[in-house]
């Protein structure tokens, strides 16, 4: 989502690349170039005025040590502010209540139903009961949609689809809620137009009579710049309590994520890519600004490893490579575990210095299809000792997942080199950073 607004701070920084000291003449050309970057981001052009002047006025403000060169104090500077101005710290969601009631609102298509879902798994993995109720009576397939996702995730769901009475629906949903222990009720309501007044009474009311916990918007960041207008006409109506961007993995300049709390008021407190059940994060701020600066964000990355990997798998895998008996099975549940963490490039650009590497490079889950293609086309025992593979088994195996014997050949050395490394590790207790050199990029294509 911010590949192009990286790109272009960073082409502003270089301005100071090679300056001596830090002058009002060299710092107005770069804050220009950076206030130039935002507004193409879509972010509004008020807030991009106003940060970018404090950048100039700290900058300015700040002696340059000798340790540190003029461009990196700025970009420094710059996350501080970004950081400020996208909320400063992470903002809890509200959990209280018996029963927890959560409001789930926005406009039509933001992808509240599907944010309902992942809301309910993030709660259940705290090892909170969770009931999911569908009050969308408006559009036909919104209670059969979050019955499936409901039936993914293990959530109860409660639903009338005969009852066109979202407020009715609700009420009884909390009434079920309280007799049979669910302490966090999620709300999903229809979507609605601004400007629609019946529905927004609709929301309205809701809100008054269940007194939730907690209310958040849901808003599209596809939407840009389009839905900060409409997130401040919602918060003029409803009140509500926080914002959750959806789809930051689309095709978008990014300028909601960035300006939206600014302009509203009100703290960001998840961001949502994709479809998977896993893939919501709370918002953090400080992070989000150091990726936009592309420095990454190991924090974030180790936690979904936390989250993601199976410690008894670990163990496993740990003794295997030890006694050097690492094979294709393991490497198969290997791909299986990062799968879990979520989008591949997504993660990839935690990694400090790697957005800029892969800027503009296809890298999905399906990057691992060709190597599980070819893993799956081994028999058991070819999976369990790769040694016996030789050069009429290998050209079954590329018949059998389709791909050439020449992508066969290079997955076998690679794997190779990587167990001779995984051996040489072994005294380190470094191993299995050795895994690094099987991802899928290095397969020679797709």
């Amino acid at each position: 989502m911010f590949d192009n607004l990286s790109y272009k701070l960073d082409r502003a920084f270089k301005t100071l690349k090679g300056t001596g000291k830090i002058t009002e003449i060299n710092v107005a050309t770069t804050v220009k170039e950076i206030r130039r970057a935002l507004i193409d981001a879509d972010v509004n052009y008020k807030v991009a005025k106003e940060v970018t002047d404090t950048i100039k006025s700290e900058a300015l403000g700040r002696d340059v040590l000798i340790s540190v060169s003029p461009g990196q104090l700025l970009v420094k500077i710059t996350q501080e502010e970004l950081t400020k101005l996208m909320g400063g710290t992470k903002e809890d969601i509200n959990l209280k209540g018996d029963p927890n009631v959560i409001l789930i609102s926005g406009l039509q298509g933001s992808g509240k139903t599907t944010f309902s879902g992942k809301l309910a798994t993030h709660l259940k993995k705290q090892g909170r009961q969770v009931l999911l109720v569908a009050c969308d009576i408006y559009r036909p397939a919104a209670i059969e949609q979050l019955k499936t996702l409901g039936e993914q995730i293990g959530v109860e769901v409660y639903a009338e689809p005969e009852n066109k009475n979202a407020l009715d629906i609700a009420s009884k949903a909390i009434a079920y809620a309280k007799k049979n222990g669910k302490k966090n009720v999620i709300v999903d309501t229809a979507g609605r137009l601004a400007v629609d007044e019946q529905m927004m009474n609709e929301i309205s009311d809701l809100k008054e009579n269940l007194d939730p916990a907690e209310t958040l918007f849901v808003v599209d960041s596809m939407t840009g710049q389009d839905a900060v207008n409409t997130a401040k006409t919602f918060d003029e109506r409803l009140d509500f309590d926080g914002v959750v961007l959806t789809k930051l993995d689309g095709d978008t300049r990014g300028g909601a994520a960035i300006s939206i709390r600014h302009v509203v008021d009100k703290p960001i407190k998840f961001i949502s890519t994709g479809e998977k059940m896993e893939n919501l994060d709370v918002f953090y701020p400080d992070r989000m600004a150091q990726r936009i600066l592309g420095m990454g964000d190991v924090v974030s990355l180790v936690e979904k490893a936390q989250q993601s990997f199976d410690e008894d798998e670990a163990k496993r895998i740990n003794a295997k490579i030890r006694k050097n008996q690492f094979n294709f099975d393991d490497f198969l549940s290997q791909i299986e575990q990062i799968k879990k963490m979520g989008n591949l490039k997504d993660l990839m650009g935690m990694i400090p210095g790697m957005g800029k590497m892969i800027k503009g490079l296809d890298i999905d889950d399906d990057s691992f299809k060709p190597i599980e293609a070819i893993i799956r086309s081994m028999t058991p025992l070819e999976r369990e000792n790769p040694d016996v593979i030789d050069g009429s088994r290998r050209k079954r195996i590329a018949d059998g997942s389709g791909r050439s014997i020449q992508e066969v050949n290079n997955l076998m050395k690679q794997f190779r080199d990587m167990r001779k490394m995984m051996k040489q590790m072994n005294k380190m207790g470094g191993a299995q950073r050795a895994l690094g050199n099987l991802m899928p990029n290095n397969m020679g294509g797709k």
